[in-house]
């Protein structure tokens, strides 16, 4: 992974990391299928001028039945999912069941298009898995999280809802691997909120709040849906074009650490000691799924004669 990669999944977590809070905030007053229909649709109306600027509508117009799918599985119902899954589970938990995306997405990628497993990058992944489990079982026993929530029905789905998500985002990853692999990002990006945004516009009808958000969550919706989905999305798809599925999915193994930062910042949330030990497992599986580590020793130069 080069130098830019690395910035782009860095700055990717941390905007991931703070849309669980918006989410968590502003679902409330929208319903997670009205919110998920704005945050898609106003994605779409800043990103679309600049894709005509670039020129890459004609890409757009060849793919759009590839589009269709993956706006489906990797906005339209993710979003609703989490949006549903943030009526009860705080915003930091509902990042961490997040983290299984990059065990779904190398599992679908084994199974679908034969990436290999190989021995450090198993062992990356079973290390975050690891670090999200730890911080499940840390936040379990604070007053934020499941011991609060009491485990009953509702709190159930919504955890079954955050692990659909994730198996959906990892069907988006394999899908674009096979069938975009090659198209620019903003034309990836475009597509699939414009996609999620046309499958949205009926049943955010359907369930629009009959009382209208006030103004702090218009401009939270707005935040989500220029940062978490527009600009995050141009960073997510160039960096599975360069890097591969599964190691841009690994990204979310990373959204819990700032999700919590942000919890601390924002908040006020404590950051305890079990919660820097799981971000440092996670951190480390990170490294090893990006092929961070170990380093590939370089080979000697041959000498001149």
């Amino acid at each position: 992974m080069k130098t830019r990669d690395l910035t782009d999944l860095l700055l990717l977590a941390a905007i991931w990391g703070g849309s669980f809070l918006f989410m968590r905030m502003v679902v409330p007053a929208f319903g997670p299928v009205a919110l998920a229909f704005v945050r898609v649709t106003g994605a779409a109306l800043v990103l679309l001028p600049l894709l005509l600027l670039r020129g890459e509508w004609p890409v757009l117009r060849r793919h759009w039945r590839a589009m269709i799918i993956l706006g489906l599985s990797n906005s339209a119902l993710p979003f609703m999912l989490f949006g549903y899954a943030a009526y009860t589970l705080p915003a930091g938990l509902a990042a961490i069941f997040n983290a299984a995306t990059p065990l779904s997405t190398a599992l679908i990628a084994w199974a679908w298009l034969g990436d290999p497993l190989t021995r450090w990058r198993s062992l990356g992944l079973a290390l975050g898995f690891a670090g999200v489990v730890g911080l499940a079982l840390n936040k379990s026993m604070a007053s934020s999280g499941l011991q609060a929530l009491q485990f009953d029905t509702s709190a159930a789905l919504a955890i079954a809802a955050c692990l659909l998500g994730t198996l959906l985002y990892g069907h988006a990853a394999s899908y674009v691997k096979r069938y975009l692999k090659d198209q620019p990002a903003m034309v990836m990006a475009v597509g699939t909120q414009s996609a999620a945004s046309a499958a949205l516009l009926l049943p955010a009808l359907l369930t629009w709040p009959a009382v209208n958000p006030p103004l702090r969550d218009w401009a939270l919706a707005g935040a989500l849906a220029v940062l978490a989905s527009g600009v995050a999305y141009i960073l997510y798809f160039r960096l599975m074009t360069r890097v591969g599925p599964t190691q841009a999915a690994s990204v979310t193994f990373l959204v819990p650490v700032f999700a919590s930062a942000w919890g601390a910042l924002v908040l006020g949330e404590a950051v305890t000691l079990p919660m820097a030990l799981g971000g440092a497992v996670i951190l480390a599986g990170t490294a090893l799924v990006l092929g961070l580590l170990p380093r590939t020793p370089r080979k000697p130069r041959p000498a001149t004669a």
